[in-house]
């Protein structure tokens, strides 16, 4: 059955067999902590133009979706079997027959104990209608083959080749199928770093999902845990938010006439009162989330927020900064645990009164162009002449210029010895 929602894909695994999930993954990772391994990005701020002109980097959109790791394993009677991870290390499990992933050479065969980074998002298809996709832009794990060492072009490559390619032809081989899929998988579209105008002009504005800026990934790295740098996350300045841990404060009134008429003698919380909207960042170690500030909010907006009958103290909570430099309610984010760790919010913040706008981006883009094309060719150089070597070396032809160097070190032996030759 086709995926109507990407906050609850699927059955939620709880209790000895999610423990004994997030075991089994770690294991798989080499890692001894249990928690959410994907990599994160950091916020892009002025300093990370000259990054993107000293390294390759790729840049992709970001997606305004969920985020999940896709686990492809087997049950305990070997038959294949999928889950997705979100950032709160909750298992989803996917109905079975409703997703398949068939090796290269075999259709019914599937691929197991292997690991890959994306996102669901909700497609809006010309009809009208809502789609669900996996869009996919990294591979940490290819059938017990770890591949975190690997560059991220390799990576992509082994999932391309070994991953994506056979299960889109089994698609095209049986499109009647396509209708009972969960999702529909797909290699999310990465372009060289100088091309920003192409993702503004042409691609964002042809997305059939939300979207939310620009991923650059460095090219030449490796796939790492938590906070990567060399992951680089732009948003338009009215995007950039920071994730807080949301602490409601009601304010202590003294009883009135009234209250004394009833019998209430002590102070009490105003709970009909708008609150203090106190937010707290993550500082890890087991300490506790420490103040860093409030976020304001309109009495409307909070008739909006009790309208919703939920509970809202102690949630995460996204804000942005507004122009007078306030923070303010975006959005709950209850598909994270913790707020943002403090290095993070310190990374917005750069990014935030620092900031790169698009059309700084634009006006980047040929000189980053520049040294990517200069790179290209001194790597070119480098491999000729690594080949020319090699030819040298196995015709065993001796250049004039290795035969006068040697004919200096035969008139130099009478006076300075060898190191590596014992004194006669």
């Amino acid at each position: 059955m086709p995926l109507n929602s990407v906050e609850a894909p699927g059955i939620k695994a709880d209790g000895p067999l999610l423990a004994n999930m997030r075991a089994e993954v770690a294991r798989l990772l080499d890692r001894k902590n249990h928690s959410f391994p994907g990599a994160n990005p950091v916020s892009f701020s002025r300093r990370h133009l000259e990054e993107l002109e000293k390294k390759d980097y790729y840049v992709c959109e970001k997606s305004d979706g969920m985020r999940y790791l896709l686990y492809l394993t087997e049950d305990d009677l070997g038959n294949e079997i999928h889950y997705l991870i979100n950032r709160k290390n909750d298992f989803w499990f996917i109905p079975p027959g409703t997703f398949h992933c068939p090796t290269p050479r075999d259709q019914q065969a599937w691929h197991n104990n292997t690991i890959i980074d994306g996102e669901l998002v909700m497609d809006k298809k010309p009809n009208g209608e809502m789609e669900a996709k996996y869009l996919v832009f990294d591979c940490m794990v290819l059938d017990g083959n770890s591949l975190m060492s690997r560059t991220l072009d390799k990576r992509l490559a082994y999932f391309k080749e070994r991953i994506f390619d056979p299960y889109k032809q089994i698609l095209r081989d049986y499109p009647q199928e396509v209708q009972h899929q969960h999702f529909l998988m797909e290699l999310k579209s990465m372009q060289f770093s100088y091309a920003i105008e192409l993702m503004f002009k042409q691609i964002l504005p042809s997305l059939p999902h939300g979207n939310d800026g620009l991923i650059f990934t460095c090219r030449t790295s490796e796939y790492k845990f938590g906070t990567d740098p060399h992951i680089l996350k732009w948003k338009p300045e009215a995007e950039n938010s920071i994730d807080f841990r949301l602490c409601l404060e009601f304010q202590l009134v003294q009883p009135d006439e009234f209250d004394l008429a009833e019998g209430i003698t002590e102070q009490y919380r105003d709970y009909d009162a708008m609150p203090i909207f106190n937010i707290h960042v993550y500082a890890g170690g087991g300490r506790e989330d420490p103040w860093y500030g409030t976020m304001y909010m309109e009495p409307s907006e909070w008739e909006s927020l009790k309208a919703l009958q939920q509970p809202l103290n102690d949630r995460i909570v996204e804000c942005s900064m507004d122009p007078q430099r306030r923070w303010r309610y975006m959005r709950f984010r209850d598909d994270k645990t913790e707020a943002n760790h403090t290095s993070t919010v310190e990374s917005v913040i750069e990014s935030i009164t620092d900031r790169v706008t698009k059309q700084d981006l634009m006006n980047a883009a040929p000189k980053i162009r520049e040294k990517w094309k200069q790179r290209a060719e001194e790597q070119m150089n480098r491999q000729k002449k690594e080949l020319d070597r090699r030819r040298t070396v196995s015709s065993g032809v001796i250049t004039s210029q290795n035969q006068g160097t040697k004919r200096k070190a035969d008139e130099q032996c009478n006076g300075r010895p060898s190191p590596f030759t014992p004194d006669g």
